[in-house]
């Protein structure tokens, strides 16, 4: 079942993005902004347990550019499409708000890839997306991969 994330659920997505940020799979982010951020995360929950097993968040950049960010399925979850399904709530949340492009950094592009994201050249989208990655520690290093998708 997805839901929209709950000031109760940030510890747990806190927990889950730095198990994979200290794998190198993602980046971290820090509580306090997990907090800050709580309503741009949407979280997979089991109907039987509760338990949160993925967590994905659709961020707004710009009036017409969303980009989902902080994708992660809990390791033992994986391989039952939970991944597949927060990326397509999240595309539909970004269709909700009339975005007409929707973007990610990623190091699993091959999976993007099965929603039509295409890699594109990080100079293409907008410097306000910078702006967080100006506290990244791989700035100005980043080794993720652009990858953007036309939403009209």
């Amino acid at each position: 079942m997805i839901r929209k994330a709950e000031i109760k659920d940030i510890k747990k997505i806190y927990n889950l993005l730095k198990f994979f940020g200290d794998k190198g799979e993602l980046l971290p982010r820090p509580l306090t902004q997990l907090y800050e951020q709580v309503r741009d995360f949407s979280v997979f929950e089991d109907p039987e347990t509760g338990e949160i097993l993925g967590c994905c968040a659709l961020q707004i950049c710009w009036e017409d550019l969303a980009e989902i960010r902080s994708l992660a399925v809990d390791e033992k979850s994986q391989k039952k499409k939970i991944g597949s399904v927060l990326v397509n709530n999240a595309i539909d949340e970004a269709r909700a708000l009339c975005m007409h492009k929707i973007f990610t950094l990623t190091y699993k592009p091959d999976f993007f890839k099965k929603f039509d994201f295409r890699i594109t050249d990080k100079s293409e989208l907008p410097l306000k997306i910078w702006s967080d990655c100006i506290l990244c520690v791989k700035f100005p290093d980043c080794d993720e991969t652009a990858m953007i998708r036309n939403l009209q």
